[in-house]
């Protein structure tokens, strides 16, 4: 039975030193599997899209499955590939990625032998004419994975995210919904952004993403909206962390207003992608744009109040259902 949900992402091995709790080392991560909790949280029967090396620890995958993950649109390549990544905090919004060796000594901590050597990724100013080896490509793609109902596209390279859209929207894909990298919403890309954006459901840029991208064009955040919409896009969701989302429904000309849920914030990690998983289970179980951004909202909340990436499925059940009526009924139309 092919997959109702596919998520295109990339994996990680984790070293967090979060901004309260234990210090996790070499543990499952990256923005594929925070997605994907957000829309466990509410949804099964999920396939995973993603490439990993040889050395990528195998119990891990049989840990997804576990879960009942689709792990078959992960490729295994022979080769090694460094997917370390590295983020402490020093306030609990504040995420540092240089120097690991001065943070765990900060925090009296004895530096991990699996970290010796590791290089911080060097930030990239515009990456639409290069491809991450982690990267998921279309040939990747199991052949049942193009009929699932709905996809979300985690932050990936532009040539990946280019290339994905074309392959999804050929298929028999009807929901397909796009985080953008940061690496390419910048002034200099805007025409290959509106390349993207046509025959989307949703487009879901944070606010910083889509000041970068406007940057001496516009300040108002629904005047980018409408502007983004209008190239073929249905829905606009801007994420803004603590103060929530703000959601442009194109087809109805509506805008509202969403508070984050006021959770306990322990580590604010991965929140942005399980929002999109969030949003992406809610979409397709009501079609109504508004209550999508409502699961997104919780899935995050869910996130926050704890670290690693499956944090979010550890909730008290009907946690979940209470907080969403919460939610709905403090929303407000603009």
């Amino acid at each position: 039975m092919h997959p109702t949900f596919v998520i295109a992402g990339r994996l990680r091995r984790d070293y967090l030193l979060p901004p309260v709790g234990r210090p996790l080392i070499d543990v499952p991560g990256g923005d594929l599997l925070s997605a994907a909790a957000g829309l466990a949280a509410w949804e099964g029967n999920i396939g995973l899209l993603a490439r990993v090396g040889e050395d990528y620890p195998h119990e891990w995958l049989r840990s997804f499955e576990q879960r009942g993950l689709d792990t078959r649109g992960i490729r295994i390549l022979p080769e090694h590939l460094d997917l370390r990544f590295f983020q402490a905090y020093l306030d609990p919004l504040t995420p540092q990625r240089n120097n690991p060796v001065a943070h765990f000594a900060r925090l009296g901590l004895p530096y991990p032998k699996a970290l010796l050597g590791y290089q911080p990724p060097a930030e990239v100013q515009d990456d639409r004419k290069t491809v991450q080896p982690s990267s998921p490509r279309p040939a990747d793609i199991p052949e049942d994975y193009l009929n699932a109902s709905a996809v979300h596209l985690c932050p990936l390279d532009y040539s990946t995210h280019n290339r994905m859209t074309q392959t999804f929207r050929q298929g028999g894909v009807t929901t397909l919904t796009l985080d953008p990298s940061a690496a390419y919403m910048t002034q200099a890309a805007w025409l290959d952004v509106r390349r993207l954006l046509h025959g989307l459901t949703a487009f879901l840029p944070s606010e910083e993403e889509l000041r970068a991208l406007f940057w001496g064009n516009s300040n108002d955040f629904w005047e980018m909206a409408e502007d983004l919409a209008a190239q073929g896009c249905e829905l606009i969701i801007i994420k803004r962390g603590g103060h929530g989302q703000m959601l442009y429904d194109a087809p109805a000309r509506k805008r509202w207003e969403i508070p984050a849920y006021p959770a306990h914030l322990a580590d604010p990690s991965g929140a942005g992608d399980s929002f999109c998983g969030g949003f992406l289970a809610g979409y397709r179980q009501t079609y109504d744009p508004l209550r999508a951004v409502l699961y997104g909202n919780v899935s995050a909340s869910l996130t926050i109040e704890g670290s690693g990436a499956f944090h979010a499925l550890e909730a008290l059940p009907g946690l979940a259902q209470a907080r969403l009526q919460s939610l709905a009924e403090i929303v407000r139309q603009v």
